[in-house]
């Protein structure tokens, strides 16, 4: 089996949503929860060291996908061509066995009833089969996406298979090739812990804040989006982190 992959450059993602526009386009994909592929936008950090980070989560097709064993009926399964897992909606029943082995929340469904069936990406199966490439890696207007074999994925970017954030790839090797961001440095160097003394004070006016830490030290449910929340309980969470706010 000739096994292909995605190639995810965290660096230059914007987290634009072009290519999850572009998905719901091609598979004709109402608006909701049936997303395909998802991209997480979540702030970590505090001065002065705050990020914001995107992640880029389709199926990663999975060379060991833990969603095959996992469904009671067989209906989900990896075919040898691109070495895609792929579900057959003529089998499935909707127990969501699949969702809760998936460690990248893969399969999406409709609405929280029981008995929806389970839907994913197929890799643009359609696509390849036409010679071109997964619709999302063509949608990508920061080109942050490839595909090609994982052989040809690896030699190319390298073999990092894991990334902040996201679960351990010893468990399932996704079929994925990931460069993270930069580690973030500051431009001018200086002295942060001064910097917040200066902006704490307003004399003749009362202080912005009283110690350091309050800025420094984030209370738990300030920031909305404070971590990458990968496995949801009900589409109304699915659809609360990944919503694009400035959209």
């Amino acid at each position: 089996m000739t096994q292909y992959a995605f190639f995810f450059d965290q660096s230059r993602c914007t987290g634009c949503r072009d290519c999850s526009v572009a998905c719901k386009n091609w598979h004709q994909l109402p608006p909701g929860p049936l997303k395909y592929l998802k991209v997480y936008e979540y702030e970590k950090g505090a001065f002065p060291t705050v990020r914001i980070h995107f992640q880029w989560v389709p199926c990663y097709h999975c060379e060991e996908p833990s969603c095959i064993s996992a469904c009671p009926v067989e209906a989900i399964y990896k075919e040898p061509k691109y070495g895609a897992v792929l579900i057959d909606a003529d089998k499935c029943t909707g127990c969501r066995n699949c969702y809760e082995e998936c460690p990248y929340g893969a399969p999406v469904f409709e609405s929280d009833n029981i008995g929806d069936i389970a839907k994913k990406c197929d890799m643009c199966i359609d696509r390849l089969e036409a010679g071109d490439l997964p619709i999302c890696v063509g949608g990508c207007s920061a080109r942050a996406l490839d595909f090609g074999t994982l052989t040809d994925m690896q030699a190319r970017y390298g073999n990092l298979r894991d990334l902040e954030d996201l679960p351990s790839s010893s468990t399932t090797k996704p079929a994925v090739v990931f460069k993270p961001h930069a580690v973030k440095t500051p431009v001018v160097p200086y002295d942060a812990n001064r910097a917040l003394e200066l902006m704490m004070r307003r004399d003749p006016l009362p202080p912005v804040y009283n110690k350091i830490t309050d800025v420094t030290e984030i209370p738990e449910g300030m920031v909305g989006r404070n971590k990458l929340v990968i496995k949801q309980k009900t589409v109304e969470e699915l659809m609360k982190y990944t919503r694009c706010d400035e959209g």
